[in-house]
């Protein structure tokens, strides 16, 4: 199936139900679904082919997901990018996959055209212009056109979700529409029923976790209410109570913290579910929250390339021992845990985390080396060492050192390419420290060729990459360890400078 069904159908059942809010813009199930058809037909007169690849790259706004479920309708293949990234990074994206187009909204425009200057024949869809290669002329140029929604097989892509590894670039998680409606199925049946009468808030980059659940939210005839720009607790309590909000359709942890940093004279009586993941959550943090807002927490462990769908913690599970752990196995995939050689591990014992199930991806883009690292014998090795007692999944670490921030993966070698581009650099290792709002933060260990100061090098990785992922210190030593075959061991450097 389609899955911008979800969306034809919703339109069907619950034609004048708002699907969509955004400040003053109030889009109906009928009005979007016309709508997202239209964007659909407007792609196919301009020669676009089920199969191509179009960025979004531009931040929460109505049009995102009319956007989104119009690329799903036409058979075209939506990669959602966060609107954060540097040039340099959506440039890669962009070239990688062989996009089309780019759709960007005015706060992008720039970013856009930096990244597309050395890739011709990308087309730049304005979503706040008026002119011929404008959102609303491929909207209006296809309305006449609009036609029902593309046959497609299960496992035709439709999102690329861009993850990464401590290798370097981004790779592709390839999610078809069997992919995503098995994650949708999955939502509805464990982490909340969404329903007709529910009040969706989007607070979460509509590229990642809050996009995906959208999709369960559409399907169910929920109306999604759209909050842009960055994130502020008062404010968000404020629209929840004001526009009688029951679901948040996704947090990082670093968000309920701030969440209860908020005026505490701020009632949300109505909120009934907020789905969280992305990171570890503070037990503390979790009991807090619990008695602030009440047991509406469902915690999510999945990655890109099995989307929301491994393991989770229902609201009746946030007690005790339990809240140390990720959760118990969803209900539509497997879990086993495996030894470096790849056989099963004894109960209790540790192993690597593997999935199997129709939410795992289809491989990545144009990746076979790192298809054959993650993929064996249907199963995906995730790179997580985890452990089960009484089934729950216990998470110990990662085989892959990503480092957690505010519910976003950095990635160390990413960050050492930068800084070895510095003159005064001769060598560096990047790792992540304990941090009590943001989960984890960045460390760099610099060994300097030349005097340079913390804030120079912070200021070139701004210029280089998303300002998300500089580090937050940066610790200046005589040398870094290495083995025997002269490699910098990471976990030497952590020990000495964050005592773990």
């Amino acid at each position: 199936m389609n899955v911008g069904a979800f969306l034809t159908k919703a339109a069907r059942l619950h034609p004048a139900k708002i699907a969509v809010a955004d400040g003053g813009i109030r889009l109906r199930c009928d009005e979007m679904n016309a709508r997202a058809a239209a964007f659909a037909a407007g792609l196919s007169l301009r020669g676009y082919a089920p199969g191509d690849r179009v960025v979004l790259f531009m931040p929460n706004r109505a049009d995102y997901l009319v956007a989104l479920f119009g690329l799903f309708k036409g058979g075209f293949v939506a990669v959602p990018a966060n609107a954060k990234l540097h040039a340099s990074e959506l440039g890669f994206i962009v070239g990688h996959c062989g996009a089309r187009a780019v759709v960007c909204s005015e706060k992008s425009r720039a970013v856009v055209a930096a990244a597309l200057a050395g890739l011709p024949g990308v087309d730049q869809i304005d979503a706040d212009g008026a002119g011929a290669g404008s959102f609303a002329a491929v909207v209006e140029g296809g309305r006449p056109q609009a036609a029902a929604d593309a046959e497609v097989a299960p496992d035709d892509l439709a999102w690329i979700f861009y993850t990464s590894g401590t290798t370097g670039r981004p790779k592709g998680a390839m999610l078809s529409h069997r992919n995503l409606s098995a994650m949708t199925m999955n939502a509805l049946a464990d982490v909340c029923d969404f329903q007709p009468e529910d009040v969706v808030l989007h607070v979460a980059p509509l590229s990642h976790g809050s996009g995906l659940y959208a999709l369960p939210s559409i399907a169910r005839g929920a109306t999604n209410l759209i909050a842009g720009g960055s994130f502020d607790p008062d404010e968000c309590l404020r629209t929840i109570a004001r526009e009688r909000v029951t679901i948040i359709a996704f947090l990082a942890p670093t968000m309920i913290h701030m969440l209860l940093e908020a005026d505490p004279a701020l009632k949300v009586p109505e909120l009934r579910r907020v789905p969280y993941g992305g990171a570890p959550i503070d037990p503390g943090l979790a009991e807090a929250a619990i008695a602030r807002f009440g047991p509406v927490f469902a915690q999510l462990y999945g990655q890109g390339e099995s989307p929301m769908t491994i393991t989770g913690l229902r609201p009746q599970d946030h007690r005790g021992r339990a809240l140390l752990s990720a959760g118990t196995v969803r209900t539509d995939v497997e879990v086993r845990l495996v030894d470096e050689a790849g056989g099963p591990v004894p109960e209790g014992a540790e192993g690597e985390i593997c999935v199997r199930g129709e939410v795992v991806m289809r491989g990545y883009w144009n990746d076979p080396a790192a298809d054959a690292k993650a993929l064996k014998a249907g199963w995906l090795h995730t790179g997580d060492i985890g452990r089960f007692e009484d089934g729950y999944l216990y998470l110990l670490s990662r085989m892959n050192d990503v480092i957690i921030s505010g519910g976003s993966n950095i990635y160390p070698r990413e960050i050492e390419d930068v800084l070895m581009l510095h003159p005064a650099v001769r060598e560096v290792c990047v790792f992540g420290e304990p941090d009590g709002k943001w989960g984890e933060s960045v460390t760099a260990a610099v060994v300097a060729a030349a005097p340079v100061g913390a804030d120079e090098l912070q200021e070139f990785c701004r210029r280089h990459i998303a300002s998300f992922k500089k580090p937050k210190r940066i610790a200046f030593v005589e040398a870094l360890p290495k083995n025997a075959y002269g490699k910098i061991v990471r976990r030497e450097v952590k020990a000495a400078l964050s005592g773990g």
